[in-house]
């Protein structure tokens, strides 16, 4: 497949923790400079629709204003704003549509080929002191299919999990 340079590259993220809320940091690979023994750590990249997937994620989780200051008013999404409320069809929706407005600002995306927002699975119970019971009430499943800009397949993001209560 011909390198999508229309998708651009950025610092890839890895994903460190998922248990509460997901939790990122920059990933880094080893390198080798000429003239210098031994390795050295550098910070990877990522490019083209692993991009692009990383990029709507990073939307998603940015909440809509946050970056305003920095002459980007309209980044990001609502999803912030359903934090709390109980996981009924009416919240799922909303939590469809608010992926649906981020995505059409995203101009790397030509075309929202599917958005599924579904209940979770409960997560077997955890054991120990400060455990908390997350159960399936308070989540939500989200798969995402988007065709990129000058492309003729799709790229699917996630499936990933938003939890809305606590």
């Amino acid at each position: 497949m011909a390198k999508q340079a229309h998708l651009l590259t950025d610092i890839k993220l890895a994903l460190l923790d998922r248990r509460l809320r997901p939790v990122y940091l920059a990933a880094e690979r080893e390198t080798r400079m000429p003239g210098r023994p031994g390795r050295s750590l550098d910070l990877d990249v990522v490019d083209g629709r692993d991009n692009l997937a990383q990029a709507v994620i990073i939307r998603l989780l940015t909440p809509r204003g946050e970056l305003a200051p920095l002459g980007h008013p309209e980044y990001g999404s609502r999803l912030h704003e359903l934090i709390g409320r109980e996981n009924t069809e009416t919240t799922r929706n909303l939590v469809k549509l608010f992926i649906l407005e981020a995505l059409q600002l995203e101009p790397r995306i030509q075309a929202r080929v599917d958005v599924a927002v579904v209940p979770a699975e409960p997560d077997p119970p955890q054991v120990g002191k400060g455990a908390r019971d997350v159960t399936r009430a308070s989540r939500v499943n989200v798969e995402i299919v988007v065709r990129p800009v000058g492309e003729t397949e799709t790229v699917t993001i996630g499936p990933f999990t938003l939890e809305l209560a606590s």
